[in-house]
């Protein structure tokens, strides 16, 4: 159950691991800790990351690597000439700028550097790289700095990861400051795309960032007509 938690949203709090499982944090922090010297995650002050997470190059070593793939190929549809795109990170993110298209062109900005440099070879899109202070857990720009700068610029196109989504609860997460970064991501888009396995679906962290009507596509690896995906559609996203 940790190492699921863990994988599915890259980063978890030991006190949110101990109400999940009913059980004390040091208890919690004893079974990271074995974890982390059996070299399966990385252990921090407060909780753990996902080693795959820290890892994307290398495939083998990614969670749910096939369904990141298909969601990625789904966003490759909403990506179109012209475009003035802004990105986050995460290993799905990753996985969609090793596709595009040679023949697409466009501006991409990014707050990761990961997808900033898997698109530094692309011929017909410029790269922007909106830089501040590294968070090392997410591996994106996080600060005052990059808020201001998200302010100043209208995208097109926002793609976005998340650890939580939930009908009712909207998009979350579990850091302050990136919480910050992805509300200025989405205020700063005409549309945005969320890009999410379906393990994903229902889950909520501790940190709202927007309601679920700011988004305008939804991508699983999902059947948009898939039983679980229901409740969204209710809620009139455009479902990939």
């Amino acid at each position: 159950m940790i190492l699921k938690q863990i994988n599915l949203h890259n980063k978890v709090l030991s006190s949110d691991l101990a109400t999940l499982l009913t059980v004390s944090e040091d208890t919690i922090r004893r079974d990271l800790n074995e974890l982390a010297k059996s070299g399966i995650i990385l252990k921090v002050h407060g909780g753990a990351l996902s080693k795959s997470f820290h890892s994307p190059f290398q495939q083998n070593e990614v969670y749910a690597i096939d369904a990141k793939k298909e969601v990625a190929k789904k966003a490759l549809k909403l990506l179109k000439n012209d475009m003035v795109i802004l990105t986050g990170g995460g290993t799905t993110m990753l996985e969609l700028a090793r596709m595009v298209p040679e023949k697409l062109q466009a501006t991409v900005f990014t707050v990761s550097p990961l997808v900033a440099l898997q698109l530094a070879d692309h011929p017909f899109i410029d790269v922007f790289l909106i830089g501040g202070q590294l968070s090392k857990g997410s591996q994106i720009s996080i600060g005052a700095t990059v808020i201001s700068y998200l302010s100043e610029i209208k995208f097109d196109l926002c793609l976005l990861g998340t650890n939580g989504i939930a009908p009712q609860e909207g998009i979350t997460d579990s850091d302050w400051e990136i919480v910050q970064v992805k509300k200025a991501m989405v205020r700063s888009s005409k549309s945005l795309a969320v890009l999410c396995i379906a393990e994903k679906l229902n889950s909520v962290q501790r940190m709202k960032i927007c309601e679920l009507n700011q988004i305008t596509h939804l991508i699983t690896e999902l059947d948009p007509a898939d039983e679980k995906l229901k409740p969204y559609q209710q809620q009139n996203l455009l479902l990939y």
